[in-house]
């Protein structure tokens, strides 16, 4: 089978972009991969892996004769990498990238890529896991993953179908929704949760006798701690660039916290009991979109 596209440019060879080069070897959909990270070290390790067949010294050569480009980048990169390569984009070459924020990726592309905007395609692979670097790349982290495309108005209909049929290729589920609606979505139900994972654990290190209740955790702080080993640079990022729907979901998660302590104060145990109830109907109702996956973002 001839190769769906001739090179990769790959920009960033940590978890997500490197899983994403192993699958699209693993399905023969390119011929070579041309990496660059900022890290030299990560490079070698990346192409002893077989994530990538060339190190390119720079995003500029990672991205020169690229029919295909992924930004694996920090959101707050985004700009910065778009300004580094723009000037080397083949005509036809689809650019996509698999930030967990959109609006402003979406806003640094139009600053950046101006009439050749409609030749990227924001992605966010709903996958990952809060362990990351280029040591737990995988041929299968995208298996049975749901994919959200938010292109604008300005979006080449082709190069959407392409990295449409490129990801069902993958074995992803794909849907498409606008940048603003993505960023709404996820600020409840993947960037408030951790948020609220890494407070927690700061409260509880910080109480005088948190070491000793650690020693005391059972099973369910391990299910809900888990998201606070995530990548501190990663979030940090994405609570910035998503700052204002982080701080409505912050608003909303305040008034029910509020509404538990007031009938725990209270010694409201009928309402208390209600509103557990109600909680758990909601958490048993819910079907998660790809069973096995583990997202981080």
């Amino acid at each position: 089978m001839t190769p769906a596209f001739e090179q990769l440019g790959l920009i960033g060879c940590g978890l997500m972009g490197g899983s994403f080069a192993l699958a699209l070897k693993r399905a023969g959909l390119v011929r070579r991969v041309v990496g660059y990270s900022k890290s030299p070290s990560t490079m070698e390790r990346a192409r002893k892996m077989g994530v990538i067949d060339v190190p390119a010294s720079s995003a500029l050569l990672a991205a020169s004769r690229s029919d295909l480009i992924l930004l694996a980048v920090p959101v707050a990169a985004t700009e910065d990498t778009l300004d580094a390569i723009r000037r080397v984009l083949a005509h036809q070459a689809l650019v996509m990238d698999v930030g967990s924020t959109k609006a402003d990726v979406v806003a640094a592309a139009r600053r950046v890529l101006r009439d050749d905007v409609g030749q990227f395609v924001p992605c966010h692979p709903i996958a990952g896991s809060e362990a990351s670097g280029i040591e737990h790349a995988s041929a299968t982290l995208y298996d049975g993953a749901q994919v959200v495309l938010t292109p604008i108005e300005r979006t080449l209909t082709a190069q959407l179908a392409r990295a449409t049929a490129l990801w069902e290729a993958l074995g992803c589920r794909v849907r498409v929704m606008s940048p603003a609606a993505h960023d709404a979505a996820f600020a409840a139900v993947s960037h408030l949760p951790h948020l609220l994972a890494f407070a927690y654990m700061n409260a509880l290190a910080g109480q005088p006798d948190g070491a000793g209740h650690l020693t005391l955790a059972g099973a369910g702080f391990q299910d809900f701690s888990r998201i606070a080993g995530a990548n501190p640079r990663m979030w940090c990022d994405i609570f910035t660039a998503n700052r204002q729907e982080m701080l409505a979901q912050i608003g909303h998660f305040r008034q029910a916290l509020q509404q538990l302590e007031t009938l725990i104060a209270d010694g409201d145990a009928p309402a208390l009991e209600a509103a557990i109830a109600a909680a758990s109907l909601a958490r048993a109702q819910w079907q998660p979109a790809a069973a096995g996956t583990t997202s981080t973002a």
